[in-house]
């Protein structure tokens, strides 16, 4: 099992497989490297980097006060210190995105290029404010079988998909504990989201400029919360 040190002392997993240009893959907020199992088979070409953040899959889990963009971003750097990789593409989902534009600020010259899926310089509140209502909350569910004849009317905005694929989501969302279904990240991730919630949205377009003369796309759902269609075609 892959894992690397950081600098705080937390031992995190990834995983590397593949050859060609490096791509590295961040997960959403509670999310791990296995949200990237579906589309791995699309990208034979590359190099194809997974972390888990701390807190989050089976990484070491840290102080409630670590888990930030900055701090995570710097996990990253070491990441790519301990493959001795000096430069590596992105594919950032939600938070990774999010740590993706932070390390244009502070390692602009380690980035090859960069995707933002469901993210930008403007978070929507809503967005947020859906995040609040489950983040750190154990799931009231025995087994996967009842979460999943509630999951589909809970994973609004997801049309026409079928159960099997709604299987293998909840299968990364939760683990299958003695009684009930238990997360697989640390619910002190919950402490951000409100922390957030009560502050001022903040202002992160200078974070995405610093993106600016690297190649760069964006990508969003059409049912979005977060990254909304006007904050979306803004340039």
């Amino acid at each position: 099992m892959p894992r690397f040190q950081t600098s705080d002392g937390l031992s995190l997993h990834y995983s590397d497989e593949g050859k060609g240009t490096p791509l590295l893959c961040l997960a959403g907020l509670t999310r791990d490297g296995r949200d990237f199992d579906f589309i791995a088979p699309h990208l034979p070409e590359l190099r194809l980097i997974r972390l888990d953040y701390r807190g989050r899959g089976k990484s070491d889990w840290g102080p409630k006060d670590s888990y930030t963009p900055l701090v995570e971003a710097r996990d990253v750097l070491e990441l790519l210190d301990h493959l001795a990789l000096p430069k590596t593409a992105i594919l950032g989902t939600s938070r990774g995105g999010l740590i993706a534009m932070t390390l244009a600020v502070m390692a602009k010259d380690r980035l090859l290029g960069v995707a933002l899926n469901d993210v930008g310089p403007e978070l929507n509140r809503r967005g947020l404010e859906k995040i609040a209502t489950y983040i750190g909350k154990k799931p009231a569910f025995k087994s996967y079988d009842a979460l999943l004849e509630v999951w589909p009317d809970l994973a609004y905005g997801f049309n026409n998909v079928p159960m099997s694929r709604f299987r293998e989501e909840i299968t990364r969302l939760y683990t299958q504990g003695d009684k009930t279904l238990e997360l697989t990240y640390d619910p002190a991730l919950r402490t951000g989201v409100m922390e957030a919630l009560e502050a001022e949205m903040p202002d992160l377009w200078p974070f995405f400029e610093a993106l600016g003369g690297i190649p760069l796309c964006a990508l969003r759902g059409q049912n979005s919360t977060l990254l909304t269609e006007s904050s979306f075609a803004k340039r």
